[in-house]
């Protein structure tokens, strides 16, 4: 049989602003953005292949349909709600879905989540796939690392976890014949090299180089790649420069693959946070593994380090 009916994240957006006369405000109730309400709202009325809300100024206007359509299905949509919430009330104590940016789940989390399994043995924790733009909207995970600021996502709760902790790295071969030649006295120096940087944080350059004490650096940056673990790739092929996390080539660092020719102990505003929807607070195993991360990060020598210096950029 052919199913006719939307989607329930749909259902639920469409619900909740028809309910609250606004997208902004049922972006907030469900713990989505704005844009992922009028996109849902939007793929709904595809579906219908007609209006059900009109958009004005002051307030949201359910068209003749949208009216009969929620009448139809507030209370079916409460009965279903209520029902899941129940039966994930014991899902929860121990069941886990995770989603993390792949270079920092495969380099710093994944070697550490055998402490974690073995101080929680009864907790399954399961990896989706990782959306860059994560707003929890539609099948989605409990909670998600992600790369921003502490400000990057106003509606959910956020805890930062690591990768602020800043270092330039180059080629051995690059440092070497630098320093032969006495081109690295400072950190200025490094404005004469070919600087790569990841697309997705372009100023962390200019950030770290004020940080560094060069206040008035203007980098000229070279190559950009999307993705830390290519950008180490780069690195190590000697193409250029690149200021990465710590905490992500620290290994590289510690085995002679890559140099940091200027090992600041510094912070940058941007680094990983651990994000889920403030209604999920209450996720037992969720809360389990936020307090193991944060305790495990607070503990990692990166952050140590930078936290017992003062750090330029503080």
């Amino acid at each position: 049989m052919r199913l006719r009916s939307p989607s329930m994240s749909e259902l639920h957006a469409f619900a909740t602003a028809a309910r609250l006369g606004s997208f902004t405000r049922a972006a907030q109730e469900l713990c989505v953005t704005q844009g992922a309400i009028s996109r849902a709202i939007a793929r709904l009325e595809a579906h219908f292949g007609q209006p059900l809300i009109q958009r004005n100024a002051h307030r949201l206007v359910l068209t003749a349909a949208g009216r009969g359509f929620l009448e139809a299905v507030a209370q079916p949509l409460a009965a279903i709600e209520s029902a899941s919430a129940a039966l994930l009330a014991g899902d929860r104590q121990h069941h886990l879905t995770l989603s993390a940016l792949p270079t920092l789940a495969s380099v710093w989390l994944v070697p550490r989540l055998p402490d974690f399994h073995r101080r929680h043995p009864d907790i399954r924790l399961d990896f989706v796939p990782y959306r860059r733009d994560e707003d929890f909207s539609g099948p989605a995970p409990d909670a998600a690392l992600l790369a921003g600021t502490a400000n990057s996502w106003p509606n959910l709760q956020v805890d930062y976890v690591i990768g602020s902790e800043m270092v330039p790295v180059c080629h051995p071969e690059r440092a070497r014949l630098r320093r032969e030649a006495g081109q690295w006295r400072t950190p200025a120096d490094l404005l004469r090299e070919s600087l790569l940087f990841h697309t997705g944080a372009p100023a962390n350059w200019q950030h770290w180089f004020v940080a560094a004490g060069v206040p008035n650096a203007a980098p000229t940056l070279a190559t950009g790649f999307d993705q830390v673990s290519i950008l180490v790739q780069a690195v190590k092929a000697d193409i250029g420069i690149a200021v990465l996390q710590r905490c992500l080539v620290r290994d590289e660092i510690v085995a002679g693959r890559v140099v940091a020719p200027f090992d600041l102990p510094i912070r940058l505003t941007r680094g990983y946070f651990l994000c889920a929807p403030r209604e999920r607070r209450d996720h037992p195993a969720l809360n389990r593994f936020r307090q193991w991360l944060l305790e495990t990060a607070a503990q990692d020598p990166d952050v140590v380090r930078v936290r017992g210096n003062d750090s330029p950029d503080r």
